[in-house]
């Protein structure tokens, strides 16, 4: 389908024309538009120019404003032709309407569109990404790829490059139908993506993203680390437990873990890691049947390595930089500020649950188990493991108990039952969180 409309015929019967661009990118179009006030020169008659975007009444006639246009589909360029001396009193009036010189003004016409209309159907063209859209962690964005002059691309041979801040996001080709698809991440910013494509064309897009400051749950975690997904969510179960377990065979101990946040810290933030095979030799010896979590990778989140609250409180802009967040903290504030109560009922732990309990008999009253469920090295469905604390001259160790043996404490203290006033309940961390 031609761009161009015969203008001569048009110019003869109406006093106003339009021209239908029908290619679905126009960056080419803002220099033939602004060509067109030139009419004015010949001092014959007026041609004001004005742009619509088919379904819409929106019009502009400032020049500039097609220049900023960027939008897909039809767009129609509506030029209001009149006699001189109707709209301009610098032009002379004193000529007869027929003395327009249509055939002349349509020619120019027809000039200026088909030269940008000649080059269109060689460029191979990106659908625009729109807006800026929050950095969500699991917005997909679908952008189609394709030739001006609607010919297929072939994306065999078509390669890509990604310019943009790590954890932005992520992107791959789609081929049928031929697109760009974008997973954006939770680190606010601008990416650029470039596709190298067939026949030598090249064709970029810019992606932006702002930050997600949403708290859903009001309990001070920022929905940017949570996990929304369930294989997420699974993934970060089977990774923080197996990780944990495996300091009860690990010798020596990495030397960070000294108490039982020690290995809270630790094998949280090992959790979101990426898992590779350097990974694994390093820090576990095996690599558990586990995705990693898809949403983030540490330490690439918009509060970098600084994963837990030590302030209670709901989530506000200003946490990002005022201490709100750290790197380090006590099991007393991993736990009441990180996660939330499940309850007392310890048969209602899920494998990356929290145990925890307060002795008010110790220097340190405040203690954590983290319920493993299965265990990675052996039969049993309700394994702990625990860092005992230092006590005095020995720095503690690591233990693996079942839950039925802890039921059954000697010293009740250690019970995790309901009547139990030491026993503070199960705790679930907040990135786990679910709507029900």
């Amino acid at each position: 389908m031609g761009c161009v409309p015969n203008a001569a015929q048009f110019l003869s019967k109406h006093s106003v024309v339009r021209l239908t661009h029908v290619y679905g990118d126009t960056r080419l179009l803002p220099a033939t538009v602004q060509r067109i006030p030139a009419l004015h020169s010949s001092g014959h008659l007026v041609a004001d120019v004005h742009w619509l975007r088919v379904g819409e009444t929106q019009r502009d006639s400032a020049p500039e404003s097609i220049s900023r246009l960027s939008v897909l589909g039809q767009l129609v360029i509506e030029i209001v032709v009149a006699r001189s001396g109707t709209m301009h009193n610098h032009c002379s009036n004193s000529l007869p309407q027929n003395s327009l010189k249509t055939a002349h003004i349509a020619a120019m016409l027809t000039l200026f569109l088909a030269t940008a209309c000649d080059r269109r159907p060689h460029m191979l063209l990106i659908g625009p990404a729109g807006g800026p859209v929050v950095a969500d962690g699991h917005i997909v964005l679908t952008l189609p790829i394709y030739f001006a002059d609607g010919r297929r691309v072939d994306m065999s041979t078509a390669t890509l490059s990604l310019t943009a801040p790590k954890g932005h996001g992520n992107v791959a080709f789609q081929n049928n139908p031929p697109a760009l698809v974008y997973h954006v991440g939770v680190i606010p910013g601008t990416a650029r993506v470039t596709v190298h494509g067939p026949e030598g064309k090249n064709a970029a897009v810019e992606i932006k993203t702002v930050m997600n400051l949403r708290d859903s749950f009001n309990d001070g975690t920022p929905d940017f680390l949570r996990l929304d997904s369930i294989v997420d969510r699974q993934g970060f179960r089977r990774w923080f437990t197996a990780i944990a377990e495996h300091q009860s065979f690990a010798a020596p101990l990495p030397k960070e873990i000294s108490d039982c946040a020690a290995l809270l810290r630790y094998s949280y933030r090992e959790a979101m890691r990426r898992h590779n095979a350097a990974w694994a030799r390093e820090n576990l010896g095996t690599i558990p049947t586990s995705n990693d979590i898809a949403k983030y990778e540490y330490p690439y989140t918009p509060l970098g390595p600084r994963l837990f609250r030590v302030k209670q409180g709901q989530f506000a802009a200003s946490d990002l930089t005022d201490g709100t967040f750290a790197e380090f903290a006590d099991v007393k504030t991993l736990v009441l500020s990180n996660a939330h109560l499940i309850g007392v009922d310890v048969h209602q732990a899920q494998p990356g649950d929290l145990l925890f309990f307060r002795q008010f008999e110790q220097r340190s009253p405040f203690h954590s188990m983290i319920f493993v469920g299965p265990s990675n090295y052996g039969p049993g469905s309700d394994w702990l493991v625990y860092h005992t604390g230092p006590d005095g001259s020995w720095p503690g160790e690591i233990r693996r108990v079942t839950l039925a043996s802890l039921l059954n404490h000697p010293d009740p203290r250690w019970r995790p039952v309901p009547g139990n006033r030491n026993f503070l309940g199960v705790y679930r961390w907040n990135i786990l969180r679910e709507a029900n």
